[in-house]
């Protein structure tokens, strides 16, 4: 099985230009196989995300060619000690050895724990998210804000998580006797369900009604069609509303637009202040860039910051992943953090656009799922419609450039329903192999047809 990795390998150096076989595929060590899987060790969880992320599709097509047609590939992060035997000379081109992140810090907020890196000190605050900060950081304070809870609106990757965590963190530095919750309501609803199926109803209601002093509730929108948690929670809301308790919720859509949302409990999400944060402009780009910088040990030059900001422009995780990237190549090739270097970064990470129409991916998810391209624009619920329906939303908004509206019509659906379809998919691939299997699939299908 190593012969044939190797050969995919080989197809992979030809397909690929030379600086990003050598970062990313070059340093990848064949571990293991089974039946249906290759194991392949690599150098941090960077380096795993990246590839599984950017390079999952190319690698699957190189492998059928080479005779692993089915294999489902597995980055698993190689050990300290592994990774003595491959590491690349020390340096990065500017005489320095690169520092490698160390995990943050955690702080136990409940059965989950806040990251201490979220703190309103190292927000980056412009026009794009100022009254959400402020707002944020006056409820953490208890300084002259007359509400006791905050929706806070914003699509992903915009610091909604990083604001919540922040107050949670505030919180338990000024109280640390302060009982703070954090959890996502998927994390809720499964907490209920597995009290009700073992008789400890009452420990839970125990738990979020009467031992919690904040809570800080993530992910709002997935609480969309689950009516016995929504009930839940809307007493649970009820009981610390009128014990003067903290609240904070999080969410992409407004509650009104979350589908399926219970009437009774879109007034309780609406009962204090809710504030959206928008995407950050070029300036706040820049300063973005300079305080991730400073937190990773990277010397970023003004121009190099400028040139990132002008062309990174979809959310902060982008900015994030272009510095971490342009940081790993640095260190990889030895070389310094220039323009040119930054130019080469861009180029990978903002590859040529795939582009095909609604109708070529209706079209091709249809034939997958053996329905008619009715079913998709039809008001049916039922999951052999619903979730191929979620798929086709998803591919739409990440091979079409047409806005959430244009999308929503050829689905008989509002922009919110788009949304709300497109996040769900991008979550749960991230937890459940067999739809990422089947999403990866039909990208690769859609990818051939377009190219």
């Amino acid at each position: 099985m190593e012969t044939v990795w190797n050969r995919a390998k080989e197809r992979l150096k030809e397909a690929m230009d030379q600086k990003s076989y050598s970062l990313w595929v070059s340093p990848l060590r064949f571990l293991d196989s089974d039946e249906g899987a290759i194991y392949l060790g690599c150098p941090n969880k960077f380096s795993r995300n990246w590839l599984h992320e950017n390079y999952a599709s190319l690698f699957h097509r190189h492998l059928s060619k080479a005779g692993l047609n089915g294999h489902k590939l597995i980055f698993k992060v190689l050990s300290n000690r592994d990774l003595q035997e491959f590491q690349p000379s020390r340096g990065n081109g500017n005489g320095k050895q690169l520092t490698l992140p160390t995990m943050p810090k955690k702080i136990k907020a409940g059965d989950k724990y806040l990251n201490s890196r979220f703190t309103f000190d190292k927000f980056v605050v412009g026009e794009c998210n100022e009254f959400a900060y402020s707002v944020s950081k006056a409820l953490a304070n208890e300084s002259h804000f007359l509400y006791t809870s905050l929706f806070l609106l914003a699509e992903t990757g915009l610091g909604k998580s990083h604001l919540i965590q922040a107050i949670g963190n505030s919180i338990l530095q000024r109280k640390p006797t302060a009982k703070v919750l954090y959890i996502t309501t998927e994390d809720f609803t499964n907490e209920m369900i597995y009290a009700l199926r073992n008789n400890l109803i009452d420990q839970f209601k125990n738990k979020y009604r009467r031992l919690c002093d904040v809570l800080l509730l993530e992910e709002l929108h997935f609480l969309g069609g689950k009516v016995k948690t929504q009930i839940e929670l809307g007493y649970t809301l009820d009981s610390l509303f009128n014990d003067g308790k903290m609240v904070i919720f999080t969410s992409p859509l407004k509650p009104e637009e979350i589908p399926n949302m219970e009437k009774m409990l879109i007034s309780r999400f609406t009962s204090g202040v809710i504030t959206s944060i928008e995407k950050p402009g070029f300036h706040t780009r820049v300063n973005i860039l300079k305080q991730k910088a400073i937190e990773r040990n990277v010397s970023l030059p003004e121009e190099v910051a400028c040139f990132l900001a002008e062309n990174i422009t979809q959310d902060i995780r982008h900015l994030e992943g272009s510095l971490d990237s342009l940081k790993a190549i640095s260190f990889f090739l030895k070389k310094e953090i220039t323009m040119d270097l930054a130019r080469e970064t861009v180029k990978q990470l903002m590859p040529a656009k795939h582009l095909a129409t609604v109708e070529d991916i209706q079209r091709i998810v249809c034939k997958y799922f053996k329905i008619d391209t009715e079913a998709l624009r039809s008001k049916s619920r039922k999951k052999a419609i619903s979730y191929p329906r979620s798929v086709a939303i998803y591919l739409c908004r990440k091979y079409t450039e047409k806005p959430l509206e244009s999308i929503g019509r050829s689905f008989n659906r509002n922009h919110s329903t788009i949304l709300y379809d497109d996040e769900k998919i991008k979550r749960n691939i991230r937890i459940d192999d067999t739809m990422r299997r089947e999403v990866e699939f039909l990208r690769r299908q859609i990818e051939d047809t377009a190219s």
